[in-house]
């Protein structure tokens, strides 16, 4: 009798666990669907702030206006990307960044700048936004950057400008 009721405890132990796979994986492939539909080309239209505060996105010191008109290409198939900012004004003379990018949960959006001659898992520095608004056409990324002792929230407007 011992036995049986052992047997039984581990068969339903292992049927949770093999459920909670399944889900996991439903999970992963939500995700994924989520973010195949981010495929492609964008222009940042507008960022969304409190002028009052100067921001530096991204750690590339420029004014966050200067990502106003900025390219960025997005290819979810191998989980990479890259921006490109303009130049011009006080934007500098322009430049293009590579990134690994990542969707999680289907609302948090995580990427890393790519160093030339370095490979994504040797950077473990990053930034995460959360998806706030996605159509067919265009997305919005928000970012709460930390300043005296409360959250200034920045929200990116991105475009499609090609390949779907």
């Amino acid at each position: 009798m011992k036995k049986l009721v052992l047997t039984g405890f581990v068969g339903i132990s292992l049927l949770n666990l093999s459920c909670s796979g399944v889900k996991n994986a439903g999970n992963a492939q939500q995700n994924r669907s989520e973010f195949l539909k981010m495929k492609g080309d964008y222009d940042i239209v507008s960022i969304d702030y409190d002028k009052k505060f100067k921001i530096k996105p991204f750690d590339d010191g420029i004014d966050a206006q200067c990502f106003v008109g900025s390219h960025w290409r997005l290819i979810p198939n191998n989980y990479t990307g890259a921006y490109t900012i303009n130049g011009g004004g006080n934007c500098g003379g322009g430049f293009t960044q590579p990134i690994k990018i990542d969707v999680v949960n289907g609302s948090t959006f995580n990427f890393k700048k790519i160093a030339d001659g370095t490979k994504a898992k040797q950077n473990t520095a990053g930034y995460t936004l959360t998806l706030v608004k996605q159509a067919t056409d265009q997305f919005s990324l928000e970012q709460n950057i930390p300043f005296d002792g409360e959250n200034v929230r920045v929200v990116y407007n991105f475009e499609r400008t090609g390949m779907k």
